[in-house]
């Protein structure tokens, strides 16, 4: 049973991922990705380096983020990322496509909790 919980919970926050990661970069004009991962770290969406960069470059090949090489002070240039227009269009989408699924799960453990009250009285 363990397993299964862990698994499913597993499935739920990458099913979330890339609508966490699109709202962080949308609530910056541009952003790193190190600043993307303590974002999602603070959420207790815990991303590794590994998981991140493949999907912001699969996010940047549908045309929903771009990107540009900033000097850094401190070594290397590094590449920040923005919102697209299409990137704003697509996660206004999503989150409306988001809210309207809490919605559903709500309603969905409502009306299981009251079955469940029925039940036992």
């Amino acid at each position: 049973m363990e397993n299964y919980i862990a698994n499913v919970e597993a499935q739920m926050r990458k099913g979330i991922l890339e609508l966490c990661i699109l709202n962080i970069i949308a609530s910056e004009v541009e952003i790193y990705p190190s600043e993307i991962i303590a974002r999602l770290k603070e959420s207790k969406l815990i991303v590794v380096e590994g998981t991140l960069y493949p999907l912001l470059t699969r996010l940047k090949n549908q045309g929903l983020l771009s990107y540009q090489w900033v000097e850094s002070p401190s070594g290397p240039p590094r590449k920040y990322y923005s919102l697209t227009e299409a990137g704003r269009a697509c996660l206004d989408e999503l989150n409306k496509t988001w809210n309207e699924l809490i919605f559903a799960v709500k309603q969905t453990i409502k009306k299981s909790k009251r079955n469940e009250e029925n039940s036992n009285s």
